[in-house]
């Protein structure tokens, strides 16, 4: 990837937990023809200069990278470790075998942990009767809330509240992406001035106790003041017009393979 490419944030996934549409659910927007009513699991894909990361490996991530024709990934970041943020990890185990080389996981140690737990093959000694390639190749490097440099980007993790789990979301190139959201605190809303662009939780107009609703985010929004903002982790509650119809003028709903263009900065 040349530096003089231009690169862009992916967006591979934008719904909820359960996706949509959802499993014997008969309503409007689960049977919508509209594509962006037909939402994968959250997930991002950032092309950096120096290759390209994810944000979280949702359960559709091999679909969702063969649907935007990604070849390989270098390194994934994780915001916590809730089933559909992380067990999609094994579709990685290609890029691993392609690069010749273990693949960076940057997350928290709670995460790392469950990581662990879940794919505790990819982090066992091999049995004599593991064939080659079976056992994805990863390693773990831990995010401590400072930035840090990734692939020739910088990266800042932002602390967020999703209920009373800590999370985190993520700044890059004046783009931040905090999805699984209820809460910021009060240390983190500086890390949201002077955006180009927010993608924010917005799971449904009705109060959740562990993610914002529509009308939350837009208060977010209102004082943060991005140049854009796109809604994302959406439920099968929000039909992609008629909610894009009543929002501010520079605020969308997301959908899956948005794509975000990331300036450099000067």
């Amino acid at each position: 990837m040349g530096d003089t490419q231009a690169r862009h944030l992916v967006l591979l996934g934008t719904g909820t937990s359960v996706g949509v549409p959802m499993i014997g659910c008969h309503c409007d927007v689960c049977e919508s023809d509209d594509p962006r009513n037909q939402r994968t699991r959250c997930g991002v894909a950032v092309e950096a200069p120096e290759g390209l990361f994810l944000i979280d490996t949702p359960p559709e991530l091999r679909l969702q990278l063969v649907r935007e024709r990604i070849d390989n990934v270098h390194a994934a970041l994780f915001t916590h470790d809730h089933a559909d943020h992380i067990f999609g990890l094994d579709d990685l185990r290609i890029c691993g075998q392609r690069l010749g080389q273990s693949i960076p996981l940057y997350c928290e140690l709670p995460v790392e942990e469950q990581i662990r737990r879940a794919y505790h093959y990819a982090f066992s000694t091999p049995s004599p009767s593991t064939h080659r390639g079976a056992i994805p190749r990863l390693h773990f490097e831990r995010i401590d809330l400072q930035p840090f440099s990734l692939l020739g980007t910088t990266v800042t993790p932002i602390r967020l509240q999703h209920g009373r789990l800590p999370v985190l979301g993520f700044r890059f190139n004046n783009v931040a992406y905090c999805t699984d959201v209820s809460q910021i605190p009060a240390s983190s809303w500086a890390q949201l001035e002077g955006l180009d662009v927010l993608i924010i939780d917005a799971l449904r107009d009705k109060p959740h106790p562990t993610h914002f609703s529509v009308d939350q985010s837009l208060d977010v929004i209102h004082r943060v003041q991005p140049r854009k903002a796109y809604l994302t982790h959406i439920s099968h509650d929000l039909d992609h017009d008629t909610t894009n119809a009543r929002l501010p003028e520079n605020v969308e709903m997301a959908w899956d393979g948005l794509k975000i263009p990331l300036e450099d900065p000067s």
